[in-house]
């Protein structure tokens, strides 16, 4: 069984989804055939989403393996206006004039590709019986995976999902909840709602959620050397005040029940917005991760990634090439160094 939630959490106007659909995905627009399925809306083809509200789809049945892709198509009747959307999603997404939310072919129609996700918030499945819950991944773009290959499902928390997925007995399904660009503390045009106010709806509203990794704060540092609009405002934050940030969060966390996992900030030295100020206040907050003991346990990113040479800069086998974002190789290296025994026991 498959439900779908759609988002209007950030449009001005009322959303209506005039039909839409979720099927196995297949190869660029093509889907597998036999396997779309119509959403329902209690019961109703189509809904209008207030601004500020998201609608839950009835459940469907479809079979969906582990680690399949999945193709939610909606048809939007009306213009939208600027919409709710997920940007460099390191994906493919495809755009067609009218109704092709039925089309399993696709290649015709679907005329435009964009990396964004637009309007889908949410994908819940009925998980097998050993699949004790839920990890959700909460960070920036690393979490995101920018720097990774597009279209291969080469993010860290991918990576981790297949660890998980290749265990014997009991296991946990894994959630990405990365925004490029993303802060601890300072809402910005370009990479959404700070993560302290989002840590409720992102981290914790999800079903089965049984242990949180928080992964974020370098952007807090270096975009208090940045210019524009987009990234505004540019506040020179302290470490001090990044690590309340983390002790506002562990407390949602903890009043919620879930355990939370600190991971370490990774290095960026030679990245755009790296500067020896900005170095120090990393490694004072990395040093309160790793000694503080306020999370219920620590991933040290940090040194799965650092140049053993200079730990201040990403080693060059995991280097994308931006010195702040790793590479594929990279991302493997962060998801193998999570302790999955301890990620069981913590959750």
């Amino acid at each position: 069984m498959v439900r779908i939630r759609f988002t209007n959490a950030y449009g001005a106007a009322p959303l209506q989804i005039g039909r839409a659909t979720v099927a196995i995905h297949a190869r660029g627009p093509r889907l597998a055939p036999g396997t779309t399925r119509r959403l329902m809306f209690a019961g109703q083809p189509s809904v209008t989403i207030p601004p500020g509200a998201e609608a839950l789809s009835d459940s469907v049945r479809l079979t969906v393996r582990p680690m399949q892709e999945l193709a939610v198509s909606e048809f939007l009747p009306r213009p939208t206006g600027p919409p709710t959307e997920h940007g460099a999603a390191q994906q493919f997404n495809y755009v067609a004039s009218g109704d092709h939310t039925a089309d399993s072919g696709g290649a015709g129609a679907f005329k435009t590709r964009t990396l964004t996700w637009y309007l889908v918030d949410d994908v819940d499945v009925v998980a097998p019986a050993r699949e004790a819950g839920t990890i959700v991944a909460v960070g920036d773009s690393i979490t995101d995976g920018v720097g990774s290959t597009v279209g291969a499902n080469a993010r860290w928390p991918n990576d981790l999902a297949r660890r998980l997925l290749s265990r014997s007995g009991s296991t946990l399904n894994v959630i990405d909840e990365g925004i490029g660009g993303n802060r601890v503390l300072n809402d910005a045009p370009c990479c959404g709602v700070n993560a302290v106010a989002r840590f409720g709806p992102d981290a914790l509203a999800h079903a089965g959620v049984k242990a949180v990794i928080l992964l974020e704060g370098v952007n807090d540092i270096g975009f208090s050397q940045s210019i524009g609009w987009l990234t505004a405002p540019h506040s020179n934050v302290s470490a001090a005040q990044i690590i309340a940030g983390y002790g506002q969060m562990i407390a949602q966390a903890h009043a919620a029940g879930v355990p939370i996992l600190g991971a370490t900030l990774t290095p960026f030295r030679g990245a755009r917005y790296w500067t020896s100020s900005g170095e120090a206040k990393r490694e004072e907050v990395n040093h309160w991760i790793l000694t503080s003991g306020a999370f219920d346990g620590v991933i040290d990113f940090a040194k799965a990634l650092a140049d053993p040479n200079n730990p201040e800069q990403l080693a060059h086998r995991y280097d994308s090439g931006d010195h702040l974002h790793p590479d594929d190789a990279g991302y493997r290296a962060m998801a193998a160094a999570i302790n999955l025994g301890v990620l069981m026991r913590a959750s």
